[in-house]
């Protein structure tokens, strides 16, 4: 038991963290100083997708599901979690698309708040 509930607060930990790559630039206009936090993580998220490289969590949760008697699943997290709401069934053709609108979406983001404070 303790290893399905260290798998699922794994799980919530890796959304949170893919919610806050994906748009915590809009948090910007609250707090600016977050930017110092979200570009590392921007460049991270956007690498993993465009790369293919495999987030650390990933194998982590699959392994805690494992040894809590499940049997995991295959792939990345976003494709396994949110890859029947989110993405067509042709996944792996369309994760570098994934991640060039993560990071042009954050560019248009920080480059109207840049603008905005310099006015």
């Amino acid at each position: 038991m303790l290893y399905g509930v260290l798998a699922d607060v794994v799980m919530v930990l890796h959304f949170a963290f893919t919610l806050f790559v994906a748009l915590g630039a809009l948090l910007l206009v609250w707090r600016p100083r977050i930017a110092w936090l979200h570009l590392p993580c921007l460049a991270y998220g956007a690498a993993i997708e465009l790369v293919g490289w495999v987030c650390p969590l990933t194998p982590l949760e699959q392994r805690l599901r494992r040894l809590a008697g499940g049997t995991g699943y295959e792939g990345g997290f976003i494709a396994h979690h949110l890859g029947n709401i989110l993405y067509p069934a042709d996944w792996e053709s369309l994760h570098v698309w994934l991640g060039a609108l993560l990071v042009g979406f954050n560019l248009v983001v920080y480059s109207y708040l840049i603008r905005r404070r310099r006015a």
